[in-house]
């Protein structure tokens, strides 16, 4: 009897350490906009950096040298990431997981594909950065982690099971856009080919216009699940 009760303390330990680490931070909490503005600020200067990379290079020659429209965009895309990241450290006093890695991979492949002048390194950034973020995601539940809680925290307070059925959902979704980023932009080029620009064009408009809906509509149909395994946080101080 005493090594049960022993037992269920260490599992009760436990379960409060993983709480606790799911707790948003005071600046999560209070800076929800800002947040949204960081994440979702680079990939519009991505689309108007395409849209108009031909104006922009005429305005400012310097740009000229990174090759074409898409690149244009590639290299406002990179500066508009590494300012998001900095004014994420600078406000909210720490890097966002997911714009952290997904910068990582933008900065590497977006130098890789203007260096080359290889658009198929920008193209297929998307695929890499879902692909990653899926596998992780299905990974840490395999060895018991249901890592999203540590990227929602801020957003909302789930029980246990709500954040393993989250992550596993968010995780095969990660790998659908993977697939899908990859069939969007290969069929685009064997569409529009030799025409570059409009096979970039549908792309970019894809991965702008497309991409989001189907994440916020994806968002919005996971809000039953959300709304059953909400719990109350705890009080400030521990009362």
């Amino acid at each position: 009897m005493n090594d049960k009760n022993k037992l269920d303390d260490s599992e009760s330990a436990a379960m409060t350490t993983s709480d606790n680490e799911l707790t948003p931070s005071a600046a999560d909490k209070h800076h929800p906009m800002l947040k949204l503005v960081l994440e979702l600020g680079p990939l519009l200067v991505f689309f108007f950096g395409n849209l108009r990379g031909e104006w922009l290079a005429q305005q400012f020659p310097q740009l000229a040298t990174l090759g074409g429209p898409l690149f244009v965009a590639t290299g406002l895309f990179m500066a508009a990431t590494v300012l998001s990241l900095v004014v994420s450290k600078v406000m909210l006093g720490h890097l966002p997981l997911m714009p952290f890695v997904s910068g990582i991979v933008v900065l590497v492949f977006g130098a890789l594909g203007i260096y080359l002048q290889n658009e198929t390194f920008i193209k297929m950034k998307p695929t890499i950065v879902n692909a990653l973020f899926g596998v992780v995601l299905l990974g840490g539940l395999a060895f018991g982690k249901s890592l999203l809680g540590y990227v929602f925290n801020a957003a909302f307070q789930l029980d246990s099971e709500g954040w393993r059925k989250l992550t596993l959902r968010w995780g095969l979704f990660f790998l659908v856009l993977a697939v899908l980023n990859e069939v969007v932009w290969r069929l685009s080029n064997w569409y529009y080919l030799p025409d570059v620009k409009a096979a970039d064009n549908l792309w970019v408009n894809f991965k702008v216009w497309g991409t989001m809906p189907i994440t916020i509509l994806f968002t919005l149909s996971q809000m039953p699940l959300i709304m059953k395994h909400t719990v109350e946080p705890p009080a400030e101080g521990g009362k």
